[in-house]
């Protein structure tokens, strides 16, 4: 069936292309299919069904996850109607592969879904999926659909050819809605555990929506953080190995004789005076960078200790890479001038 081959009364639901069996009314226009025409195929005991205002399912039993996430996008993108008589509405703008979703970008539980979360319902049985659009749409909320309203869109990742939030979008939009701790404890573990995103991506976006002062949010943060940087370590005691780097102190304090503590590190070459330092910073609630991190790293720099930041991501991205870094570093000591007398205790 061609794009704008006229349809028949009934459409088979064993169609591939779920565009196929979801359409907007705009595009059964295009098809030669009046509103009466689609109205009567949704009447009692007939072919069709409407879910959603101006979106049709072409054929009569329960639609699945897949054809409730166009639904939801179809409903959401249409083009805005006109105010004026008379005149047409604008023809949906092209913003992606599928013009006819417009702006608008699956957020939330659906999104995390998509993405691959095993703690969110799959979005067949979903009691309503989210839709991000722009904060001017004159557009309600209604049935299973959830408009959430921003002024500033993300860029949409392309899941199964849907537009999708990026995971710490879908993640601060899912916990919005969410009042249990642990419920918004178990979205956010997945996320680093998983390897969807790193931590601080997910605490900036928190900040941004304002959440992080609701107590749900407060009690699953502090967990949130932990398993990241256990991650993090993790994934810094492989990178070692793997590579065949000297093997260093780990998680030490540095602290000069009679002195206070200098800092603490992840991992430390005594002999090089090569510290590694993971950088799972996160913003605060005011935005700024938790308090203490840069002073301590520029405090041991001075006092001739190499101390080479390595963030999640790229230890996650780039183990390889970031392995050269630290093996040039220690290379590189010979050549320095020896670093002060520090004191090492465990952390």
């Amino acid at each position: 069936m061609t794009q704008n081959t006229p349809l028949s009364p009934c459409h088979p639901r064993t169609t591939g292309d779920v565009r196929q069996r979801v359409l907007s009314a705009a595009q059964l226009r295009e098809r030669g299919v009046s509103a009466a025409e689609a109205a009567a195929h949704c009447a009692a005991g007939g072919p069709w069904q409407q879910p959603l205002p101006g979106v049709y399912v072409l054929h009569p039993e329960p639609p699945t996850g897949e054809e409730r996430l166009v639904s939801a996008l179809l409903y959401a993108g249409r083009p805005p109607a006109s105010g004026r008589r008379g005149v047409p509405a604008q023809p949906a703008r092209e913003t992606g592969p599928e013009p006819w979703y417009g702006e608008a970008v699956l957020t939330g539980l659906a999104a995390l879904a998509l993405h691959g979360f095993a703690a969110v319902p799959p979005p067949a049985s979903a009691a309503s999926i989210d839709v991000l659009v722009p904060r001017t749409r004159r557009l309600r909320s209604v049935g299973f659909v959830c408009l959430v309203r921003s002024s500033a869109t993300p860029r949409a990742e392309q899941v199964g050819g849907l537009p999708v939030a990026p995971v710490e979008r879908a993640l601060a939009d899912a916990v919005a809605g969410l009042q249990d701790p642990l419920a918004v404890r178990g979205l956010l573990i997945e996320a680093v555990r998983g390897g969807h995103c790193e931590p601080a991506a997910v605490v900036r976006e928190l900040s941004r929506a304002k959440l992080l002062d609701r107590p749900q949010v407060v009690q699953a943060v502090d967990s949130f953080l932990a398993e990241g940087r256990a991650v993090a370590e993790s994934r810094l005691y492989e990178m070692v190995r793997a590579y065949g780097l000297p093997e260093p102190l780990w998680n030490v304090d540095l602290r000069l004789p009679g002195g206070p503590c200098l800092g603490g590190v992840d991992a430390y070459w005594p002999e090089q005076a090569v510290a590694v330092a993971l950088d799972t910073r996160a913003p605060g609630r005011d935005g700024e960078w938790w308090s203490g991190y840069a002073a301590e790293r520029e405090h041991l720099e001075r006092l001739g200790v190499t101390v080479v930041r390595l963030s999640p991501k790229r230890l996650r991205d780039a183990s390889e890479q970031q392995a050269v870094v630290v093996r040039t570093a220690l290379m590189a000591a010979a050549d320095r001038e020896p670093a002060a007398y520090v004191m090492i205790t465990p952390r």
